[in-house]
């Protein structure tokens, strides 16, 4: 999960010293790490983090993206307790995998790299599994499978469609053949869908990579992007040293992806929730 670019908050300014509770000063600027515009924080969160100036798109997280989609109070949250184990008693150089699972849910506060629940987006029930990168790169392993196989169940009970956001670096490596079983997993649970007749978006944003492109974030009745993001399995910089050669310019974005038949749509984030309803009531043959 190395190969790609990771984006980074810069802060150009603060609101001065501590408030009476202690907390450390507001940040009042962010330079856009797509082109390096500097953005008054008021701005760029009034934007839902995209720059004015280059329309770079930053990535969101979890609770960020829920508050986008599902409509005012009215998503619920399940499975939220679903934590991963070390079955492989995994290490490598950065140090044990249980570690790393620790210490990813003190940074974020959740157990595992999606959230998953039911809610109402433009009046319409479905039920949503959000992927946040923050958590070991969004990377899937035995719990996001099994949390996004527990989704498509209330899908199918509630003949609610789904909504899967992807935000991942793909198959975590530290479950080994656990993590790669699944993407079949998914994959065949999602056939259940189909047979069912219930709809499923899926939504790619920056990046969408790996094991989760391979499997479930590829197969949606409807395959929505976010703009500049990037899609794709292995890397550009993996391929370019593979196959010894110059890939093309905009490779694996969202707009090359596109072009070549890989996505359905691109959608600004700002325009992502209407136009999100309008495809599902055209699937759900309401007006």
């Amino acid at each position: 999960m190395a190969w790609f670019n990771k984006p980074k908050y810069s802060v150009l300014g603060t609101s001065g010293k501590n408030d009476p509770q202690g907390k450390p000063p507001k940040e009042l600027w962010t330079k856009c790490p797509g082109c390096g515009e500097v953005i008054y924080n008021k701005e760029w969160d009034e934007n839902l983090k995209v720059c004015p100036k280059c329309n770079f798109h930053n990535r969101l997280s979890s609770q960020e993206r829920i508050e986008l989609l599902a409509d005012p109070e009215s998503f619920r949250e399940y499975d939220k307790g679903l934590y991963s184990l070390d079955p492989l008693g995994f290490t490598d150089a950065a140090g044990p995998y249980s570690e790393k699972l620790k210490a990813s849910e003190e940074k974020t506060g959740m157990k595992d790299g999606i959230v998953c629940g039911s809610a109402k987006l433009d009046g319409l029930p479905v039920e949503m599994g959000v992927m946040d990168f923050s958590f070991m790169g969004g990377s899937m392993g035995s719990v996001i499978g099994e949390k996004i196989c527990r989704v498509i169940d209330n899908s199918l009970k509630n003949r609610a469609p789904v909504i899967l956001v992807s935000s991942s670096g793909g198959a975590r490596m530290h479950e080994g053949i656990i993590s790669l079983m699944q993407m079949a997993k998914t994959s065949a649970w999602l056939s259940k869908l189909g047979k069912a007749g219930v709809p499923f978006i899926s939504l790619l944003t920056h990046p969408t990579t790996g094991g989760v492109t391979a499997s479930f974030a590829s197969i949606g009745d409807i395959i929505i992007a976010e703009p500049g993001a990037l899609i794709g399995f292995a890397g550009p910089r993996v391929i370019e040293q593979t196959i010894r050669q110059k890939l093309p310019e905009g490779f694996q974005t969202s707009e090359f992806v596109l072009e070549h038949g890989f996505v359905d749509m691109i959608v600004e984030r700002k325009e992502l929730k209407a136009s999100i309803a309008r495809v599902l009531k055209m699937l759900l043959h309401q007006n």
